[in-house]
């Protein structure tokens, strides 16, 4: 067997595929070769080198959940790597999928606008969104130049789309992407991040943080400062967001979290006391500063000084997204299946009941 693993997941976690010649097939119908003895139904179509899943017949599996978005008080929506979208009316105790339409299961971003609307963005299919809560999806890809969508970022006005290509916009009421300047072509954007002055800042897998301030202008990079513990400059970053005091912190691939207090004109390492510098995820609200890598979840009150593990219960410690609702409790999407925390992640619970899936 080969195994085959997704995003960010570690070869404890990755699924087991009878081979990648015999599943991978055609990539854009998901037709795998007639050597392979299946029914089409029976096998999960392999996209981009990546497969899904196959164990022990039998075993219970969860997959991996790369995206999650919250509305409201109780609705939460988990995008996984395979299988589509869940939905959980009940704040996870329990999940449905829901993907009619949906045309591409692999998926790599969620967001979620004040209208109701969820966007999902894809590995090979580009953007989806539905209007009625996931029971249908419409495909929305008109004007792209790519169909893999990495980051979505939604703003009362404009929904941004981080692509393999750069950064697109889709402004509201009209159904065609256009690209915000120059400056990215042909550059992955893991991440998108936009402060209240409207200055919008783009994490590039090889460019690093890419800043756009004013129209008519193009991207600029932003770097002074961003420099890991060899003096090398960051040139790989995950993770954006900007906190109520409107700093910005990036989250690295390999180099830990740095913060920026002047709009990204200089930044500041905070996680040399951080165990682990691979970043997945980070949350600056009014409890702390909170930071999800690839070992589990941590806690900062001392702007970096000091990074406290909370990990109790997080039995899955590889951690792929990570949000919190409109009550203050915590979620991550992990490697294997979400968790949720109501105690500002001091004990962490399973809540995957819906998510298992079964190998045939």
């Amino acid at each position: 067997a080969l195994l085959l693993w997704g995003p960010g997941q570690t070869p404890s976690v990755g699924w087991a595929v009878q081979s990648a010649a015999v599943l991978l097939g055609s990539a854009e119908t998901g037709q795998s070769s007639p050597s392979s003895g299946e029914a089409p139904q029976e096998r999960h179509r392999v996209q981009g080198g990546h497969g899904f899943p196959f164990g022990e017949p039998g075993m219970r599996m969860l997959p991996s959940i790369q995206a999650l978005a919250a509305v409201g008080e109780q609705t939460i929506y988990a995008g996984s790597f395979g299988l589509g979208v869940f939905r959980s009316d009940d704040r996870g105790l329990s999940w449905k999928a829901v993907n009619k339409g949906l045309g591409d299961s692999f998926i790599l971003s969620l967001a979620t606008t004040t209208d109701g609307a969820l966007y999902a963005g894809t590995v090979r299919g580009g953007v989806f969104r539905t209007m009625d809560g996931g029971q249908t999806w419409q495909v929305l890809n008109d004007g792209f130049k790519g169909l893999e969508v990495k980051s979505l970022l939604v703003t009362p006005e404009v929904v941004y789309a981080g692509t393999a290509n750069g950064v697109f916009r889709l402004v509201k009421g009209e159904t065609r992407w256009t690209v915000v300047t120059k400056g990215l072509d042909q550059t992955l954007v893991p991440s998108l991040a936009i402060a209240a002055d409207g200055t919008l800042f783009a994490g590039t897998s090889g460019k690093g943080i890419m800043r756009f301030k004013d129209v008519g202008t193009e991207w600029k990079r932003t770097q002074q400062g961003l420099k890991d513990h060899e003096g090398l400059i960051e040139n790989f970053i995950r993770v954006l967001t900007v906190g109520k005091d409107q700093a910005v912190y990036a989250g690295t691939f390999d180099g830990g979290v740095f913060r920026s207090h002047d709009g990204g004109d200089s930044w500041q390492p905070i996680s040399r006391a951080l165990p682990n510098d691979s970043i997945r995820g980070i949350l600056a609200i009014e409890k702390g500063l909170f930071v999800a890598t690839g070992r589990g979840v941590f806690k900062t009150v001392t702007q970096g000084r000091q990074w406290i593990p909370i990990n109790q219960g997080l039995t899955q410690l590889s951690v792929q997204a990570m949000i919190s609702d409109h009550q203050g409790a915590l979620y991550v999407g992990t490697s294997a299946g979400v968790f949720r925390s109501d105690d500002e992640g001091a004990t962490w619970v399973d809540i995957n009941k819906g998510l298992e899936i079964q190998a045939p």
